[in-house]
């Protein structure tokens, strides 16, 4: 028996005279919107270096982030976990309302569109990566929160206190709300590091360093959880018992710890000339 009752919420949050508006799509923007104002917080609180990204280059770069997860994370999807059914049926790569989409297509997405932003814009690409890294978990918690509301992604079978049956699970099995355990693991607590190291001047002034840090977290957390969350039925286990998403989580762990190190033994970054640098004390004498 379940320990906990599925909330069942409807999918739709309501209607627009003949349009469907769902919770999935309130998440996606509650994401993008509450991300953007977030980094621009960031922005206007941070170290002014050269190349450093100003609040007009968020504004702009929105829209290319929109870009960067939509395109990514579905072809993503496509490749990573469906590939063999798209080949099948192509035209149904466009059909987004069906679902399937990768936080690890997504990402490479967001990477490839802030290099091309950064360079357009003459921005330090690290810098915008690391106000992209630090707002990313706000988008993951609203993500993974409509994942539950939708009854899918859901856990591995357990009989535990919290465990529910999901509504569209044909076995009718108590299992892991395992979208709430991804929902505070990149969300809240990925979020709460990644803002207490925003604090840090010594962090600030080191581009890169954040989002090394950020796709080191989400790594371990998508490890982590995926010990508790159900695979792919078309997938099932891989090689070692692996799942998909660990499999495409252990590379970026080791990335990360790369650029995390690499961006912190490179150095401070230069103060922007318009910014006051520090004059250097007298010696006693």
């Amino acid at each position: 028996m379940p320990g906990l009752p599925y909330p069942d919420i409807d999918p739709i949050a309501f209607h627009l005279g003949p349009l469907a508006v769902r919770w999935y799509g309130l998440a996606y923007l509650a994401g993008f919107v509450l991300g953007w104002r977030y980094a621009i917080s960031l922005a206007k609180r941070g170290a002014n270096f050269i190349g450093a990204p100003k609040v007009s280059d968020i504004d702009d770069y929105l829209t290319w982030i929109v870009v960067g997860v939509i395109l990514g994370g579905r072809i993503g999807y496509v490749l990573f976990y469906n590939l063999s059914f798209y080949v099948v049926n192509p035209l149904d790569i466009f059909m987004v309302w069906h679902g399937g989409m990768s936080f690890h297509g997504g990402f490479l997405g967001v990477a490839m569109v802030t290099f091309l932003f950064s360079r357009r814009r003459g921005i330090a690409p690290l810098a915008l990566a690391d106000l992209a890294c630090a707002a990313a978990p706000i988008g993951l918690f609203f993500g993974r929160i409509a994942n539950f509301i939708n009854g899918e992604l859901w856990g591995r079978p357990w009989d535990g206190p919290w465990s529910m049956v999901f509504p569209g699970d044909k076995d009718h099995l108590p299992r892991h709300p395992s979208q709430l355990y991804e929902a505070a693991l990149e969300g809240i607590v990925l979020f709460s590091v990644l803002a207490l190291l925003a604090r840090v001047p010594a962090v600030r002034r080191r581009p890169g360093v954040l989002s090394g840090i950020f796709v080191i977290g989400y790594g371990l957390a998508r490890v982590v959880v995926e010990h508790f969350r159900q695979p792919d039925a078309q997938l099932n286990y891989l090689a070692f018992g692996l799942t998909m998403g660990q499999i495409l989580s252990l590379p970026m762990i080791a990335a990360g710890v790369a650029l995390a190190v690499w961006c912190w033994r490179r150095g401070l970054a230069p103060l922007s000339p318009a910014e006051p640098v520090p004059a250097t004390p007298e010696p006693a004498r």
